[in-house]
């Protein structure tokens, strides 16, 4: 709902918007408030409902790889094989479990984080002050604010005091900015400019003020934001698109190989009903029904790895895909700093530079300070409005950003206002003339004026500076020039000053004069202590980053350069410059050189995150503004952040980091990594067990042997024993080295070059193996019915063995400590003790056609499934031989 007029709210005056509703000083009565709330709705935005369990359940058949194992599913049936229809029907559900259970949780852990931001206001009912929940409010309502309020919805301000506001999770500018109700702005301004009007999510960081609500929920300039995000259209993970080709690949050959082998035998005379149960039997063992239950697993504990990282996973595929990026588009404010100001160097009139350490609210060390630097830090303490406590253990405050660093700052060099330091009179930071005074008693004896400002308004007011206990003539130049250095260096600078003056004054005298001067003090945002490590580590191995900001690009320039991401301002793009750009190869040739985009609106980081896909990257952008919410669902991977983050950006991610930190990050892309390692063994071991089984029938058809096993006895070979080993392999911890590595290239297939060669040796030792042991046991005298049993439990045994071999695609198995995985040495005995137990138990033993084989049989075994071990890890020397010899060589 809208409040409606001729003009804007902003275009008109406090007199014109009082005569919009009653009463604008009584603010609504309750009836009138209830019939608002019943007509237009909650003040929230509204954001799609949540997937009912059904859906999620169904959503999960909903994948290539599932729809080749409905078709078997299908074949078995036309067939008359319940059997097999049976077992594929249970690995579905168990998949749509697994699957469903991971995203409800996902949905449950955004929910709860969007239900901790919920608020409450102060607004005027029936001429009373009450305190309502914030989605409780409507147009009309007269809604008070205070410093440490979030703004609750669009008002158009009708009376302010000292009123500054953080817009920056609206229009990505970080500086605060000051509010006046007797502004009048132009038609079309910018938000930003905007001054007589305060938007809901902004957060009031000082002063005070009163608002007419004149839009609410999705009318609201954050609501249209969020509307905004039903256009863009999230780009594609990797992960979906090779699986979408491995299993095209799977089909086209199974397709092939199928109506060749089908043809032989018709063509040898038999008849089409032998053809089909051989052509069915084939089919099965050549698809990897495991798979899907190995991916959604692999995908689910990957996603409780990131969780236990900080990094909440909305949609599993995102899982890998922040494994992928190659390319990060990050924030800066709050992500790679701390995004609380804090005093770092104090410069005192004698030109001495001292350092101060630690960051943020938490004072940390204690500072020794001398009584030059005890003036300084006084007067910056007096000349205050905010509170900085501890509540459980954690320092938190609430005022100015710079009015908290000062009170951080008099924690670290003992020194705060005690109950003698009484206000007496005090002038009120405003933008006109950028410095704060207060006038207090008790600190002397005299009454003392502290001031803080701008460098460059509060000398003028000084005509002595304090110099080791003494005053001395000013040197305004000198002190003119630090500042500029000072500030050149990314700090925001601010001189302090003040004198005493007689104990009869009972306000501060206007314009001040005859000040003392003090000292300079640089502030900064500064860098989180994890964030320049993390920033290294991603450009050592080849990932980009770029930082994504609307600060001034200076300040972004000193901040990445503490990062080492930036060198100097050529390396810097701004939002203007962006605008100039006539697009085409200008435009792309600006961005793929950028390495810090400063002063950049909302619409530009989309436009920037649209042309590094465009130019091959593979994007992932952090971002907790709404502001950010379009540039978070174009990109690949869009990580919000969760402690600072609009839930309008919440909903646009496919990521939430917890902690808002930028290391966080670089652990999900090391989680990202161990995944796609991981779904490339599972691939690799059931690739190769399936070509295996293939191989086995195809020689089977060629030299006319009767079938080597019947397609009940592949299902259990590839649902049951191979498909607990696999998601074994699921569970596998990282190597170690997975940040080494560059990016894999977005369109890299998962069977590249280095599998083929794994599969086709492992399927060329285990099928002709199999092939050769079947046909000796036919030759043998042994019956088909017993000769399939020894054939079922030679294949397990291969198995076993080639978890061994899919551990690692570098390291030699020996090097691996196989308690390092307990879920995989425990499905390997699982594996084997089901099959074990398949044969001694009635009803399935005939089922499957198994029974009892006597021991030696079982070592004979044992001894060839070895090979299938020892080739591989050959393999593995003279590839690890190749590599050391291609990297000596340059």
């Amino acid at each position: 709902m809208q409040i409606e007029k001729s003009r804007e709210p902003y275009r008109s005056s406090i007199v014109e918007i009082a005569k919009t509703e009653p009463s604008p000083e009584q603010g609504l009565s309750s009836s009138e408030a209830s019939l608002r709330l019943q007509k237009y709705g909650l003040n929230v935005f509204p954001t799609k409902k949540p997937k009912p369990l059904w859906q999620i359940f169904l959503g999960q058949f909903l994948s290539p790889l599932i729809y080749i194992l409905l078709v078997a599913g299908i074949i078995a049936i036309l067939i008359g094989d319940a059997r097999d229809a049976i077992f594929i029907a249970v690995i579905l559900l168990i998949n749509s479990i697994i699957g469903t259970t991971q995203e409800k949780s996902a949905q449950n852990s955004a929910l709860a984080l969007r239900r901790m931001a919920e608020t409450k206001s102060l607004v005027l009912r029936d001429g009373e002050k009450r305190e309502i929940p914030s989605l409780e409010i409507v147009v009309g309502d007269v809604v008070l604010l205070e410093s440490g309020n979030k703004v609750p919805a669009d008002l158009r301000l009708l009376a302010t005091h000292a009123l500054e506001v953080d817009e920056s999770l609206l229009t990505g500018e970080s500086l605060t900015v000051f509010k006046y109700a007797e502004s009048i702005s132009e038609e079309h301004a910018s938000l930003g400019d905007r001054k007589n009007m305060a938007f809901t999510g902004s957060l009031v960081v000082r002063g005070r003020g009163k608002g007419l609500v004149t839009a609410v929920s999705i009318q609201t300039e954050l609501g249209k934001i969020a509307n905004s995000l039903n256009i863009e259209e999230s780009a594609g993970t990797p992960l979906l698109i090779r699986m979408e080709k491995l299993t095209q690949n799977i089909a086209i050959s199974l397709l092939v190989v199928t109506a060749v082998m089908a043809g032989l035998l018709f063509w040898r005379g038999h008849n089409y009903y032998d053809v089909l149960v051989f052509s069915v039997a084939l089919a099965v063992s050549a698809i990897p029904e495991g798979l899907p239950v190995a991916l959604t697993v692999a995908l689910a504990v990957a996603s409780r790895r990131m969780a236990k990282k900080n990094v909440i996973v909305r949609k599993l595929p995102a899982v890998e895909a922040l494994g992928s990026c190659n390319y990060i588009a990050t924030d800066k404010t709050g992500t790679l700093t701390v995004n609380q100001l804090t005093v770092q160097k104090i410069v005192t009139p004698d030109g001495k530079e001292h350092v101060i350490e630690g960051s943020g609210l938490d004072p940390g060390n204690v500072h020794v300070v001398d009584s030059q630097l005890a003036s300084l830090i006084r007067c910056g303490v007096l000349c205050n409005e905010a509170q900085l406590f501890q509540q459980e253990g954690v320092w938190m405050g609430h005022g100015d950003s710079v009015d908290l660093a000062f009170l951080v700052l008099g924690r670290k060099g003992q020194i705060s206002a005690v109950s003698d330091d009484l206000l007496i009179d005090d002038i009120p930071f405003e933008p006109e003339h950028q410095y704060a005074a207060t006038l207090h008693a008790g600190v002397e004896q005299n009454p003392l004026i502290s001031a803080k400002g701008a460098v460059e308004k509060l000398l003028p007011m000084c005509d002595r500076m304090y110099v080791n206990g003494h005053k001395h003539h000013l040197s305004s130049e000198q002190i003119l020039k630090q500042a500029d250095r000072m500030a050149e260096a990314g700090y925001r600078v601010l001189a302090l000053a003040g004198k005493s003056v007689s104990g009869a004054v009972k306000e501060i005298q206007k314009p001040l004069t005859g000040l003392t001067f003090y000292g300079l003090v640089g502030m900064i945002d500064p860098l989180r202590p994890d964030a320049a490590q993390a920033v290294r580590h991603c450009q050592r191995v080849g990932i980009r980053v770029a930082m994504v900001t609307g600060d001034h690009p200076k300040t972004s320039l000193a901040i990445a350069r503490q990062l080492d991401l930036a060198h100097s301002i050529d390396d810097v793009v701004t939002g203007p410059a962006l605008k100039k750009c006539k697009g085409g190869v200008e435009l792309i040739k600006l961005i793929s050189l950028a390495k810090v985009f400063a002063r950049v609106e909302p619409q530009q980081k989309l436009q920037i995150v649209q042309s590094l896909i465009a130019q091959g990257y593979f994007v992932a952008v952090t971002g907790d503004g709404a502001n950010d919410a379009p540039a978070l669902k174009a990109a690949n991977v869009g990580v919000a952040m969760g402690l600072s983050g609009t839930d309008v950006a919440k909903e646009a991610a496919d990521l939430i980091v917890t902690d808002d930190k930028f290391s966080s990050i670089v652990a999900g892309v090391e989680q990202g990594r161990i995944v796609y390692n991981n779904l490339r063994k599972v691939v690799y071991l059931l690739i190769s067990t399936a070509a295996a089984e293939m191989l086995i029938f195809v020689l089977s058809i060629i030299f006319d042997t009767p079938m080597p096993l019947t397609a009940a006895q592949i299902l259990w070979l590839n649902l049951v024993t191979n498909g607990i080993q696999d998601i074994g392999l699921s569970f596998e911890p990282g190597e170690g080295d997975e940040l080494d590595h560059r990016p894999r290239r977005p369109n890299e297939p998962i069977f590249d070059r280095l599998m083929l060669e794994r599969v086709i040796l492992s399927a060329v030792v285990i099928g002709g193996m199999g092939y050769w042991y079947f046909h000796q046991l036919l030759q043998s005298g042994i019956g088909i019915d017993m000769a399939r049993n020894d054939l079922l439990l030679f294949l397990v045994l291969f198995e076993n063995l080639m978890l061994g071999n899919c551990r690692s695609e570098e390291k030699s198995i020996f090097k691996l400590n196989p308690l390092r995985n307990p879920f995989l040495l425990g499905g390997a005995v699982l594996a084997q003790g089901i099959h074990i137990a398949a044969m001694y138990t009635p009803g399935l033993s005939d089922l499957l056609g198994v029974g009892a084989v006597p021991v030696q049989e079982w070592v004979r075994m044992l001894m060839m499934a070895i090979s299938v071990l020892a080739v591989i890890e050959i393999h593995k020397l003279i590839k690890i031989r190749g590599l050391k010899a291609r990297l000596a060589t340059g």
